[in-house]
């Protein structure tokens, strides 16, 4: 059963409690989702079962938190506060592709986070302009009100296979309807890019692990190597995984490890 947090707009954020221990909230990236995303929803279950207290949500402009007035990353950290202060401060996050890079965000912006696990956040170059063009692209597609179109803007730097199995799948539609809440995404990675990073992320005190996996693309790596050489207390990891997509027990087991060894 879902609860609600409200966010500082009046947005009510749907989200899933499971196990008992310190807090992880469990941050989507680009369309994923509680009721679409199956791989989170088991992760979930056996990172709880190994003694913490799992916040899975559904992000604004998704699944049951679908009506929001507005799509930046204010509003998205202001959701994760609200959040926070339902699961009890400090919670650890864990951030999915581009919801790594709202994660760091919101750990730079004060929020009382206790750690950061990062997936596979796809950071382009230091101080690039590409996120910051993407932006005002993606922008002119909303603008625009198609949803194919927005959807196809969105992934047309990643493989083409990707959005060719996308269209082919029963669930393009439910992509195509959740563009608007692609804009944080889009904003958190060029706020990425807007100053050198060792600067962005200086006020992050939280002990951060960059994750990636042993088959990805070039950009993965580098995105890691990059967040653990900036972040004060960064570090970076492998583990078994390709294509952008893990195993939920492998994912909720290095969580905790991780989580496990800090003091």
């Amino acid at each position: 059963m879902s609860s609600f947090a409200t966010s500082r707009d009046g947005t009510r954020i749907a989200y899933t409690v499971e196990g008992s221990g310190p807090p992880v909230i469990l941050v989507g990236g680009a369309m994923q989702f509680r009721g679409f995303d199956p791989n989170t929803v088991a992760m979930a279950t056996m990172l709880a079962a190994q003694g913490f207290t799992v916040v899975n949500y559904d992000r604004r402009g998704r699944g049951e938190s679908a009506q929001a007035p507005s799509f930046t990353l204010a509003d998205t950290i202001d959701d994760l506060r609200a959040l926070i202060d339902a699961a009890g401060a400090p919670a650890a996050l864990f951030g999915s592709s581009s919801g790594g890079s709202i994660c760091l965000a919101a750990a730079a912006a004060g929020l009382p986070v206790s750690a950061l696990v990062l997936w596979e956040v796809p950071l382009g170059a230091e101080q690039g302009t590409d996120s910051a063009a993407n932006l005002v692209g993606l922008r002119e597609k909303l603008a625009a009100g198609i949803g194919d179109d927005v959807i196809a803007y969105y992934m047309k730097d990643m493989p083409p296979e990707w959005l060719e199995g996308a269209r082919k799948s029963p669930g393009w539609p439910v992509m195509t309807a959740m563009g608007p809440s692609l804009e944080p995404d889009t904003e958190s990675l060029a706020w990425t890019q807007s100053a050198p990073r060792a600067q962005l992320w200086s006020a992050i005190t939280a002990p951060t692990l960059a994750v990636v996996g042993e088959q990805t693309l070039p950009i993965m790596p580098l995105a890691a190597e990059s967040i653990a050489a900036n972040v004060p207390h960064g570090s970076m990891a492998t583990i078994p995984a390709a294509n952008h997509s893990w195993e939920p027990d492998v994912m909720a087991n290095r969580i905790a490890e991780f989580l496990r060894s800090l003091p």
